[in-house]
């Protein structure tokens, strides 16, 4: 893939990128940074790139990979849940927040890219890496737990 291309690519991509990366990461700074960083090191390996593999994928792949590294670092993260300028008062995004920290990393990864980005069971396992019968575990496990945190 040549420069050119990439950046068309990073164009049409950024901003699904760091919504998903803003879920995971809580805040603009840090999922604006993850972005950044997700392109570049994209940009430094985008011969590995494999066409088998649609672009968004791969993208979604590194992005996530950056921001669950960011996740380890933090150790304990207590996500925005709702995008700028989407509705919900102060007590129900808190509530949000502390509903979705107890739900484990992957599942929450998982959780993002499917339920804001309308990624497939498919698309989600080969952006993590995982099988399909995985992928909906991690989702049934994900929205139970939010589920019961909710409730609480």
């Amino acid at each position: 893939m040549d420069a050119r291309t990439f950046a068309r690519a990073s164009e049409e991509y950024a901003a699904r990128l760091y919504t998903v990366a803003y879920r995971l990461l809580g805040n603009r700074a840090d999922a604006e940074d993850a972005v950044q960083r997700a392109l570049l090191k994209a940009f430094e390996a985008r011969e590995s790139y494999a066409p088998r593999w649609a672009l968004s994928t791969w993208l979604y792949r590194v992005l996530t990979n950056v921001c669950i590294d960011e996740l380890r670092r933090r150790r304990r993260v207590l996500p925005e849940p709702l995008a700028p300028g989407r509705a919900g008062t102060q007590v129900e995004r808190a509530d949000l927040a502390r509903a979705l920290a107890a739900v484990p990393r992957e599942a929450r990864v998982l959780l993002a890219l499917h339920y804001v980005n309308g990624l497939s069971y498919r698309e989600l396992a080969a952006i993590r890496g995982i099988s399909v019968n995985t992928v909906k575990s991690q989702l049934a496990r994900g929205k139970a737990i939010l589920k019961h945190a909710l409730e609480e």
